[in-house]
This record gives structure tokens, sequence and C-alpha cells, in this order.
């Protein structure tokens, strides 16, 4: 669905019971979201801990993705950083309601912030800043903190039910400049030609059409070729937008990095790579806190077996 549907599209026009269901979840996450922060982060914990036992195939994935990306840790280090990471995605549900139903200056006082000026300074070149940023747990949240400190404009993946794609939208276009599609590349290439932020996550693997493979924590992994395209369009700086929930979960500590050099370099695999680097060294700093739970190996190299399928034949050594 497009920004011009959704904009158009009253919610009132999805009373009818399909969307009865999605209403239902709404209105748990929006009461749930006018709790004390500390219940929430206890019911967000038990969430995790739920979906841990009910949700086989993620954590199916989640396991085999811990397992290629840290062979150092032992087994039961890996199973503790796949309950770890469960638990942190539980917490990152009542984080969604916390951006969508709540005001992001009701939790000022919980946000640190370091290398603001390296944004700021690259945002006042006037060029345009892509903001690029991994799948974290707190993602959408951190998304609505930001925005006590930077206008932005952000990109979207759509949503297959359409009430729950317009709620998110509503929500996410009361804080953000422009809300783009993913697929809409001119009005992306527009944001940083009138010198925007635009918040970019490329760290999800969209196929073999726009990628090239590059080295995620030492596996080939499809990476997509955007960044550097965008980056490169309007010769717009390149930042690094890291964002991490406190270990005592009592905050959120926000960090950019200063603007890439020689990026992009002309070589997309070369640049492909130095984008996977760059978020390989911020979820080490928490790795629990990331989005395991997603197929982020699913395209393969000619000739390699999806690691996710089940009794899948061994694959050979990195």
């Amino acid at each position: 669905m497009s920004k011009k549907s959704l904009k158009s599209e009253r919610l009132s026009d999805f009373l009818s019971p399909r969307y009865w269901p999605t209403w239902l979840g709404y209105g748990v996450i929006w009461l749930a979201a006018q709790l004390p922060f500390p219940a929430q982060m206890q019911i967000g914990k038990a969430l995790g801990w739920l979906s841990f036992y009910l949700a086989r195939e993620r954590r199916h994935i989640c396991e085999t993705n811990i397992a290629l990306c840290f062979p150092e840790l032992s087994r039961e280090q890996q199973a503790r950083l796949v309950r770890e990471t469960f638990t942190s995605n539980g917490i990152g549900v009542m984080e969604v309601g916390l951006a969508w139903c709540r005001k992001p200056q009701s939790f000022r006082e919980r946000v640190s912030v370091t290398g603001l000026e390296n944004l700021q300074r690259a945002a006042a070149d006037g060029k345009g800043v892509l903001l690029v940023c991994a799948h974290f747990t707190t993602l959408e949240f951190a998304g609505s903190l930001l925005s006590l400190f930077h206008e932005m404009d952000v990109t979207y993946r759509p949503h297959k039910n359409p009430l729950f794609e317009s709620l998110m939208f509503r929500a996410r276009q009361r804080w953000y400049g422009a809300v783009i599609e993913r697929g809409d590349v001119r009005a992306a290439l527009r944001s940083l030609q009138h010198g925007h932020t635009l918040w970019y996550a490329p760290d999800q693997d969209y196929g073999r059409k726009h990628s090239v493979f590059a080295k995620f924590f030492g596996v080939e992994a499809a990476s997509i070729t955007a960044t550097s395209r965008f980056a490169s369009f309007n010769d717009s700086s390149v930042i690094f937008f890291s964002h991490y929930r406190n270990a005592d979960d009592s905050g959120y500590h926000l960090d950019f990095s200063p603007a890439l050099e020689n990026y992009p370099c002309g070589d997309e695999t070369i640049d492909a790579q130095r984008i996977n680097d760059v978020i390989e060294t911020a979820i080490r700093k928490h790795p629990e806190q990331y989005l395991w739970l997603h197929k982020r190996f699913k395209t393969q190299p000619e000739g390699l077996l999806s690691p996710y399928k089940k009794n899948k034949q061994k694959r050979p050594a990195q």
C-alpha cells in the first residue's frame, strides 16, 4: 500500500470482522503502554519467555543464526544467548507500544546520547545524511527517541495486514518527516537531495537481485547494494546509528559514529563488506539485542543449501 493511499484511508474503514483480531491486539498494546515503565519491562520479559517455548520455528532460526555467527561459544553459551535474545525481543514488543502510543518526551530522562555532534556536523553540509542502522530489538522505540534530538525521514517495509500497516504508518508519521516505502527509491533519493537525514537499515536478506555476497560474522550473506548507491547520489555522508537498551533495563543509549571515510569506494562488494563489518561491530557489544529471529542467511551462494532447512546436508567449512 502506498503512502498516498495510507494517508487517504480512515481507520473507520477497517471495521469489518476480519480486522477485529488486529484491533484487539492493538488495544492490548495501547493499554500495556500506559503501565509504569518497570512493569512494561517485566511483561516484555514474560512475553519473551513464552515465545521461546511457543515459537519453535523462530527459535530454530535464532539457534541456527547464533550457531553460525558465534562458533567460538560453547553450546551452553549459545543456548543462553538464544534465551536472552527472546527476552530482548519480548521487551521489544512492549517498546513498540511505547513508540506508537506514548510521546517520546515522556522518556527523555531515560536516554543518553553520544556522537550527536557527528550527525549534526554532517547534516550541516546540506547534502543529506544516510543514517545507517541495524535491526536491533530496540529499533522502533529508538527511532521515536531519536526524534527528540534530530529530524529525519524513514524507510519502512510494507506489511501484508493493511490495518497494521496503517497503524504503523500513522504512528511513525507523528515523529518523522517523510515515511517512505522501501521500494520507493525516488522518494528516498529526493530526501537526500533535499538535505534531509534518511534512516535506513540494510542488514536483512532481500534476495539475490540487488545484492552481493559479503561476509557477516564470517558467513557469506546476501548484502544489498543500495546503501552505496544512495550515498553516492548526492555525495551524502554515511553515519552509523547504534541504539541499545541498558543492561539493567533502566533506559537507552543512542550513539552516532563519525561519518564513514572513503565511502562509497566504487566497488559494491567492498562497500557492502564495510557496512557488514560496522554492523557486526555494533552487534557484538550487545548480541542479545539483535534480531536473530530473521533468516539473515536465507539466500545462499550457488551450490549451498539453506542453513535453516532441518536435516540439511553438512555445509562446507567457512
